[in-house]
């Protein structure tokens, strides 16, 4: 099994740095508009994030025996142990869902264990996900933008529903690359060497949020959360905001955007999305230096599996 610490650069260089000086208002929006957000929201997002995509399954799945993984934006850590026969090591840049997903991990690693006295024979095999969770404990707090893994350390990575979240197309093209820099060259003998990103998609003509192709591509969509957080907002029909770009939603399920009201005694943060349009994802990858395996849509989200290109000079040391 691998070890997080030999999966570590010893000197990650921070490629935010080489991007365009405009970039540092871009990273200040996102500190306002989504770091401090999730920071905010980490406990009610997390009871909200349970249940993995079908597309993001198959692909773990698809993973060989032994594999060594990155989840790059992992949140609190939900698809760590989907695949029990893989590796994962999970990064997010907040620490509030950092701690939960270590959390998570702990706890079930605690209910693998069998309980005092239990005999070998007897002793009932521990549930799915709880066996999984010995091999996916590892996580940590890492920027996405400056990824401290070492290049071509790792067979495969999963970035799901966060580029969407950076403010400037070069910043979220510097995101794919940093994820195809960490991962080998894709073999033809297995699924290895592969990135699988996820992005909310533009094209939601049939779903309750109405965005569509020719629509805004950069919105603020607030999160609600209520006081109490005790109970799930009602579902009630989207508003348009006066100001363009702005439109409400709220938190209701583990669909990648959440539908609700606010009251007086609600919280609203705004996340900032960058929607993608068909084919987007593909030209950022291609832009970023990777070959794009396959794609599609899953439920309001455009995905892509990218293949790791050769080292370039703008790979991080080692």
């Amino acid at each position: 099994m691998a070890s997080t610490s030999a999966l570590l650069s010893s000197s990650a260089a921070p490629a935010v740095t080489r991007l365009a000086a405009a970039d540092d208002d871009a990273e200040a929006y996102e500190r306002a508009h989504v770091h401090g957000v999730y920071e905010a929201i980490a406990p009610h997002f997390s009871s909200t994030r349970y249940k993995p995509w079908p597309a993001v399954a198959e692909f773990l799945h698809a993973q060989t025996s032994g594999a060594v993984g990155l989840d790059v934006g992992c949140g609190n850590g939900k698809y760590l142990g989907v695949n029990p026969d893989v590796f994962m090591l999970g990064s997010d840049r907040s620490p509030a869902l950092i701690a939960l997903a270590r959390s998570r991990t702990q706890q079930q690693e605690q209910e693998s264990q069998p309980e005092p006295g239990a005999s070998s024979a007897k002793a009932a095999p521990p549930p799915p996900a709880a066996a999984a969770a010995a091999t996916a404990s590892d996580v940590l707090v890492a920027d996405g933008l400056s990824l401290p893994f070492r290049d071509r350390s790792v067979d495969f990575a999963v970035c799901v529903a966060v580029i969407h979240h950076m403010s400037t197309r070069p910043r979220r093209q510097e995101a794919i690359r940093q994820l195809l820099s960490c991962v080998r060259a894709a073999g033809n003998a297995d699924a290895g060497g592969h990135v699988f990103v996820m992005v909310w998609a533009l094209e939601q003509g049939n779903s309750r949020r109405g965005w569509d192709e020719g629509g805004e591509q950069d919105l603020l969509v607030p999160w609600v959360m209520k006081k109490s957080q005790q109970q799930q907002p009602k579902k009630q029909k989207q508003k348009q905001h006066p100001k363009k770009g702005l439109l409400q939603e709220g938190d209701k399920s583990d669909a990648p955007a959440e539908a609700s009201g606010h009251t007086d005694s609600s919280s609203v943060f705004q996340r900032y999305y960058h929607l993608y349009r068909k084919g987007e994802l593909e030209e950022d990858v291609l832009a970023a230096g990777g070959a794009v395996v396959t794609g599609g849509y899953e439920r309001d989200n455009w995905w892509v599996v990218a293949a790791n290109g050769p080292p370039s000079s703008s790979s991080r040391p080692t």
